[in-house]
């Protein structure tokens, strides 16, 4: 943890408690204020990763009023500053409400420290796992820019991407609807030769047969009726730059044998026309389909796929991209905050348990449409796990509980898996079982088990 990450600024105005405080958190860099413009200066001055605030500051010490006002100004300036509120004995609503506020956590007066000490230590620790989530998102955005993910997986596509690029070789990009397929051919494009060229994409599910030719290839005026004039496609269009050919699985078989002309030549006929156009153009490919089980069955060319196929990236669905969802819905909540003109300052607990915990049979397209219809829908500062109405979303059968507690219960595994690097002594004692209903656990969810075992 950096100096930075272990200054706790409080703001107090008793003198004595501000002492004993002090020296209950003699191991942090403290520094202390007595009310709000103090509080604020030392805000800019140190950047405090913590803040412990009482509510009743001067001139208002009887009241709260001024201590609302700067919790609000404090995230403000800094709307990652984790701020734990102190409150009167009994207090619960003026608690609940600097919760709503935007505050991380509260603590009743008289404090018992032991307790104090352990939020205090807590906010720490989730202040620096939320740094390096944003330092992993800016590192993600650098490289493969709207791409966010730091689970292994989600590396490892990154990795590909980022080898294959360079190249002028056909990409092939497999996965589930909804996993971003369309964000890495752009990252294929953007990181190639070609990128200053142009990037054209099209989806082949979504045009009938006969309009799907046209607009591949383009048609020359008077070819049929409405034709009025001569018409680029969008191979053509894409000439020097970078084509998409999105759900390429959808694509009829007769027009099939005409796009594999294009690939063993390299050249288009527009429809209607006699002249064959030269393009150079790298195509990218992408479909949810199993274009092998489509083969067998005849609905898919061999010899198109190997012409599509020269290299093949398998993106990963959300379930199985550990840690990434908590940090996807940050994300979203930022940026749906911000378009809507929303104050929202992030999730419950219960919320975040409920995301990660929930199948995500949409992937990432279905999280950003949860989390932007709660940041309209939510009524405090923090969105809720009622504002997410997880249990709609996806079907009815999202309500079983059996899945929902089963998927739980293997991503926590494989959480504390992946945390105490295979160390099942160590797992154990993360998840809070013995080592017989571990090696139980990891036979139920079919995980493997470490190389050797300590």
């Amino acid at each position: 943890m950096s100096e930075r990450q272990r200054r706790l600024l409080i703001v107090e105005d008793d003198v004595g408690l501000q002492r004993q405080l002090r020296w209950s958190f003699e191991d942090y860099d403290v520094v202390i204020a007595g009310d709000r413009s103090a509080a604020l200066a030392m805000l800019r001055s140190h950047e405090p990763a913590v803040v412990l605030q009482d509510l009743g500051l001067p001139p208002d010490e009887a009241g709260t009023t001024e201590g609302f006002a700067t919790i609000t100004d404090i995230l403000q300036q800094a709307p990652h500053t984790k701020i734990i509120v102190v409150t009167g004995n009994g207090d619960r609503d003026n608690a609940v409400k600097s919760i709503g506020c935007g505050a991380y956590d509260f603590c009743s007066k008289p404090l018992d420290l032991d307790i104090l000490r352990l939020i205090v230590d807590r906010a720490f620790r989730v202040h620096e796992l939320e740094a390096e989530n944003r330092k992993l998102k800016s590192q993600s955005a650098a490289t493969l820019e709207g791409i966010i993910g730091s689970s292994e997986v989600m590396r490892a596509a990154c990795r590909l991407v980022e080898k294959v690029s360079p190249s002028n070789a056909t990409v092939l990009l497999l996965g589930e609807t909804g996993t971003g397929k369309e964000l890495f051919a752009r990252a294929v494009h953007r990181l190639s030769k070609r990128r200053d060229g142009p990037f054209v994409a099209i989806n082949c599910a979504a045009i009938p047969e006969p309009l799907l030719e046209a607009e591949l290839f383009g048609y020359e005026k008077g070819a049929y009726t409405g034709a009025h004039k001569q018409t680029k496609g969008k191979i053509e269009l894409a000439s020097d730059g970078s084509l998409m050919l999105d759900e390429i699985g959808d694509m009829p078989v007769a027009l099939q044998a005409k796009l594999l002309r294009f690939f063993q030549q390299r050249v288009v006929e527009r429809i209607g026309g006699r002249e064959l156009i030269p393009v150079d153009v790298r195509v990218i490919c992408a479909t949810h389909q199993n274009l092998h089980a489509l083969i067998r069955a005849g609905r898919f060319r061999e010899d198109l796929f190997y012409r599509v196929s020269e290299v093949s990236i398998l993106l990963p669905p959300l379930r199985d991209r550990i840690g990434d969802v908590a940090l996807l819905a940050r994300y979203f909540l930022e940026q749906a905050a911000s378009r809507h003109g929303r104050k929202i300052h992030g999730f419950t607990a219960k919320a975040l348990k409920a995301i990660e915990a929930y199948p995500w049979r949409g992937n990432v397209r279905e999280l950003e449409n949860a989390v932007n219809s709660a940041v309209i829908m939510a009524e405090g500062k923090q969105i809720g796990v009622e504002e997410l109405h997880l249990g709609a979303i996806g079907g009815g059968d999202a309500l079983n509980l059996h899945e929902v507690r089963a998927v739980a219960e293997k991503r926590a595994i494989e959480r504390a898996m992946s945390q105490a690097g295979g160390n099942l002594t160590r797992v154990a004692d993360l998840l809070g079982v013995s080592r017989p209903t571990l090696y139980d656990l990891l036979d139920k969810y079919d995980l493997k088990k470490p190389a050797h075992v300590d």
